[in-house]
């Protein structure tokens, strides 16, 4: 059945419209999406159905076209539109971390670090540059990597916190394998650019390991003093 032969007010949208998006299902707020489903198949079974297929709405978005595109129901239209959808909850997160705000609200940057870096297929090292008042500077991917490992070089990031002037760093990379537990070499690493940026003498906040779910805090574990 399609939802245009729903009774009245169960439709995805109208139930949207009347009780607020909180209410509806990952499905319906995907069907709000999708506009339209198959002949005889409604959007929230296509919905239903891709949910199903990736797992997720974060691994659906983080899909190529090719894959998303082999679903019935699902053309290049449709995967465009979640694009632009992913794209503007993107540049939100990018908003909230403007530049110039005080990092207070470590939730925030949590969020913000989620978007940026999980679901990533390779590994991404990046800084998160502040001023000496903790205000945002900049966000820098510095370094890519392969799937299981990067080249992360202190000098290359000492360089760019003395090109823009920051204070402090927090220092930030993502596991592809889901995971976000640091490794060894991850401490080691962490231990190397403290020291150089002491150097200069600046302060290395934290240092924040990205996974599919959670994010380790090397701060919060007492391994940076």
């Amino acid at each position: 059945m399609t939802i245009k032969h729903w009774p009245d007010g169960e439709g995805p949208r109208e139930k949207l419209l009347t009780q607020g998006p909180s209410v509806l299902s990952d499905a319906e707020l995907l069907a709000v999406i999708l506009r339209n489903g198959l002949a005889g198949t409604s959007a929230v079974d296509v919905a239903r159905n891709m949910l199903s297929h990736f797992g997720g709405l974060r691994k659906l978005l983080a899909a190529s076209e090719s894959q998303v595109c082999k679903l019935s129901g699902v053309g290049p239209v449709k995967y465009a539109q979640l694009q632009a959808c992913d794209e503007i909850a993107r540049r939100i997160a990018q908003e909230n971390l403007r530049k110039g705000q005080i990092l207070t609200n470590p939730d925030l940057t949590r969020d913000y670090l989620m978007r940026q870096l999980a679901d990533r297929s390779y590994e991404v090292f990046a800084l998160l540059l502040l001023d000496s008042q903790h205000r945002v500077i900049q966000f820098v991917e510095l370094f890519r990597g392969t799937i299981n490992c990067a080249s992360v070089y202190p000098r290359d990031i000492v360089a760019l916190v003395l090109e823009k002037n920051a204070a402090a760093v927090i220092v930030c990379h993502n596991h592809p394998s889901g995971i976000a537990e640091p490794s060894e070499a991850d401490r080691r690493i962490t231990e190397r650019i403290k020291i150089a940026l002491e150097t200069i003498d600046v302060s290395l906040l934290d240092h924040m390991v990205v996974g599919d779910y959670d994010i380790v805090s090397f701060a919060e574990r007492g391994w940076i003093k």
